[in-house]
C-alpha cells in the first residue's frame, strides 16, 4: 500500500505550493499512467508576518492534513478516482458521451438518443458533479414521464425509456468498475420495467410467400427470413457477431446481448436458420455485413 506524504514546493512572494506524494505511485485510471504526485492548489507562507497569515497557515495545514487522511482511507479501499481532477468533479456527462461514442452505430439509434436525453435532464439546472442515487432516480422519472426532445416533439414509450435507461445505467456500471465513480449506482438504482406488449406474428402462408418475394440485396434477404425465423429485431441481427453462434449440427443456439435492454440472452435455433447465416467466419466479424435500416425501411409498409 502506498503512503501518502505531505510536501512542499517553493513560489513565489514568500510562499510554498502543498501537494501529495505517493509512494509508490498509484495508478490513474483516467491516464492509464503511474502518478506520483497530486498538487492541491493550496499554498501555506513560508515565513508569516502577521496574524492573518499565521491562521491562513494554521487552517490550509489542517485542511491538507484532512486531505491526506481521506487519500489514505481511499487508497485502502482502492478507489484511485481521486487521482483525476476530472473524476473529482464527477463529470459523468463526459464520460457517457464517451462511452455512447464507442457503442453507438448511427446517429439516431438508442445509444445515442439515451444520451441525448440524459444531457436534456442535465441541462435543467442540474450539475453533473451532482451525480448520486437521488439524481439517478430523477433522470429514471424524467424518462418515465415521457417526454419529447426529437424533431418531431413525440412523447417517448415506456419501452423506449426501459431503453434509454438500460444504456445510462450500463455507462454507470463501466465507470464504477474502472474507479471513476465512488459509489456502484448501477446496483443502488434499478431498472425500468417494461410493459407488456402485442406482437404480430407472420403465419408460415405469409412467411413463404416473402421468402418468394426480390427484395434488395442477398444479405438483406437473408437477414429479413433470419428475424422471422428467430424473433430477433433488425438491431439485434445487425449487431450479432459469428462468436455469438455456440453449439454443434443439431443444437445450435445464440449467446448474444440484446442491443434495445442490453440484457444478456440464450435462444436455441433450427438449422434453417444457421444456414441463412452463411459460411462461418471470424469471431469478431458481423454475421449480416452492410446491413443497413435505411435499406430496408423502403420495403416496409405500414
Amino acid at each position: 500500500m502506498a503512503n501518502v506524504t505531505i510536501r512542499t514546493r517553493l513560489l513565489s512572494k514568500n510562499r510554498q505550493s502543498l501537494y501529495l506524494d505517493y509512494s509508490p505511485p498509484i495508478f490513474n485510471s483516467s491516464t492509464n499512467k503511474l502518478q506520483r504526485c497530486e498538487f492541491l492548489k493550496l499554498f501555506v507562507y513560508s515565513e508569516p508576518i502577521n496574524r492573518i497569515e499565521r491562521k491562513h497557515n494554521k487552517e490550509t495545514t489542517k485542511l491538507v492534513e484532512w486531505i491526506r487522511l481521506k487519500r489514505h482511507l481511499d487508497i485502502q479501499n482502492s478507489r484511485f478516482g481521486f487521482l483525476s481532477e476530472s473524476n473529482r468533479g464527477g463529470d459523468f456527462v463526459n464520460y457517457f458521451k464517451k462511452y455512447t461514442g464507442r457503442r453507438q452505430k448511427t446517429d439516431s439509434d438508442n445509444m445515442a438518443m439515451a444520451f441525448r436525453y440524459y444531457e436534456d435532464f442535465i441541462s435543467r439546472g442540474l450539475k453533473s458533479c451532482d451525480l448520486n442515487e437521488s439524481m439517478c432516480e430523477g433522470f429514471r422519472s424524467y424518462l418515465l414521464s415521457g417526454p419529447g426532445i426529437n424533431f418531431r416533439e413525440k412523447p417517448i414509450a415506456r419501452n423506449t425509456a426501459v431503453s434509454y435507461f438500460a444504456k445510462f445505467r450500463s455507462a454507470l456500471k463501466e465507470a464504477y468498475s474502472k474507479g471513476l465513480l465512488a459509489e456502484d449506482l448501477y446496483s443502488l438504482v434499478k431498472p425500468i420495467k417494461a410493459s407488456e406488449t402485442h406482437k404480430e406474428r407472420l403465419e408460415l402462408v405469409e412467411l413463404q410467400k416473402l421468402i418468394s418475394i426480390p427484395m434488395g440485396t442477398e444479405v438483406m434477404k437473408r437477414a429479413a427470413v433470419f428475424s422471422a425465423l428467430t424473433g430477433l429485431r433488425f438491431s439485434d441481427v445487425k449487431a450479432l457477431k459469428w462468436s455469438e453462434l455456440r453449439g454443434r449440427p443439431g443444437k445450435h443456439y445464440l449467446q448474444y446481448r440484446q442491443q434495445k435492454t442490453m440484457a444478456a440472452e440464450y435462444m436455441p435455433i433450427c438449422g434453417d436458420a444457421v444456414k441463412l447465416m452463411g459460411k462461418r467466419k471470424s469471431a469478431t466479424e458481423a454475421v449480416f455485413k452492410n446491413l443497413a435500416y435505411s435499406s430496408i425501411r423502403i420495403f416496409l409498409v405500414r
